[in-house]
């Protein structure tokens, strides 16, 4: 009873509109006063779930991303895109997907990844003649690229919701061979999309081009091999890595580029702690949630539930990505991941999956939900930006999501490609 009351009392909110992070906080209070217990416990869960220390390094990246579209960092970035593949059929189509894998995961969620990029190409290709279901389907499919590019928040959630005895190391490195898959994927969806509707080519600049834009964007690029290769190599940890990460980005973005001045950083200020506040409140929102799934056995139940209908590891891990696709396209990445980590990792793990693989193919998962109708927050916004009905876009994004839907099933059936280069660096 309390557990159908739990998520019938969070489905009914959603669907009334509620904020997710609201949603979640009120079926967790309802289920304490149908359970008679102290309310007090629900204030103590809520400060603890935004409580862990690995979560310090969130609002420093998302501080860091804030101040790398600000500081001329991104506009660099895709500069050197533009100067690498902006000359193969699909120009900008290309130079976007390339941005996203260059920019990374470091804006605070998979909307904010679309609203930066999404939001400095779709106009210009729209400028430079091509169709704007094309612009907008890039755009939103390129998004899924950043989700596991390091230093992605999204893999630092699942971490935390996974108890934090995650390596976050080796969820770092497990992400960049997926993140390549789908970058190679939605490049070549794109070229024959583009090779279809007859776009122009445009000139290669010439090495000397692509050898000046390789030297401005050197510094952006350094910023994510820092990252990487500091926690990697055990110099400093997650945390230490973003406020690292922060100071690196304002010395560069004030001193170096010269583009960050008083408006523009109390600008980046304000939007990163708008971010983080809202992000925060989801972690705390889902730690309530998620004890009282814990406190309720639904973690036990869902593994006893799928045992009685499933005994291979391939098809419980299907089901679940079935689940997540379905969730994701109502849901941000973030709750997420923050909900649907505490139910399903016990039941990858009873199977002999890899937490791991696991982790990899949960944002994956959740990533193409979010560009999957009949809500898709991602292709929502892309839609917004780029000014064109939901519908124009759902008659020709199909493309796009064979080839992530190939990547997903690529990466769920050969656990090593997430896993490769984790054990490989160790």
């Amino acid at each position: 009873m309390a557990i159908a009351l739990l998520f019938g009392v969070f489905a009914l909110l959603l669907m009334a509109g509620v904020p997710v992070a609201y949603a979640l906080a009120a079926a967790a209070v309802v289920v304490v006063l149908h359970l008679d217990l102290p309310l007090i416990l629900a204030a103590q869960q809520l400060a603890a779930g935004a409580g862990a220390i690995s979560l310090i390094a969130i609002p420093l990246f998302i501080f860091t991303g804030e101040l790398m579209l600000r500081g001329g960092i991104s506009e660099r970035l895709i500069g050197l895109a533009g100067s690498l593949v902006g000359h193969i059929r699909g120009g900008l189509g290309q130079v976007n997907v390339l941005s996203n894998l260059f920019f990374g995961g470091v804006s605070g969620s998979a909307i904010a990844d679309v609203s930066a990029v999404g939001g400095a190409m779709i106009p210009q290709m729209v400028k430079r003649g091509f169709d704007r279901d094309f612009a907008v389907n890039v755009s939103v499919s390129a998004a899924l690229v950043a989700l596991l590019v390091p230093p992605s928040h999204n893999l630092i959630l699942y971490s935390a919701a996974a108890g934090g005895g995650l390596s976050i190391a080796d969820l770092f490195a497990a992400g960049i061979v997926p993140a390549l898959l789908m970058t190679l994927a939605m490049m070549v969806t794109g070229w024959l999309i583009a090779r279809r509707r007859g776009y122009a080519v445009e000139a290669f600049p010439g090495f000397r081009m692509v050898l000046v834009r390789l030297v401005s964007a050197l510094p952006g690029l350094l910023l994510v091999i820092l990252i990487f290769v500091g926690i990697r190599a055990g110099i400093f940890t997650a945390v230490e890595s973003a406020a690292i990460a922060v100071v690196y980005a304002l010395i560069i973005t004030v001193f170096a580029y010269r583009a960050l001045r008083g408006p523009a950083l109390l600008d980046a200020c304000m939007h990163a702690a708008r971010t983080t506040g809202s992000i925060l409140f989801v972690i705390a929102a889902a730690g309530l949630f998620g004890w009282l799934l814990a406190y309720l056995e639904v973690p036990a139940a869902a593994v006893e539930f799928l045992r009685a209908i499933a005994s291979e590891p391939l098809t419980v891990l299907l089901m679940i990505v079935i689940a997540l696709l379905l969730l994701g396209t109502f849901m941000d990445l973030a709750p997420l991941i923050l909900i649907c980590t505490p139910i399903f990792l016990p039941v990858a793990k009873a199977y002999g999956i890899h937490p791991i693989h696991f982790g990899v193919v949960m944002i994956l998962a959740g990533g193409i939900g979010l560009i999957t109708p009949p809500v898709g927050s991602v292709l929502f916004v892309g839609a917004a930006i780029g000014r064109i009905e939901i519908a124009q876009t759902l008659r020709t994004i199909w493309p796009f999501y064979g080839a992530s839907a190939l990547v997903l099933l690529l990466v769920a059936l050969f656990p090593a490609l997430s896993l490769w280069l984790p054990m490989a660096l160790k």
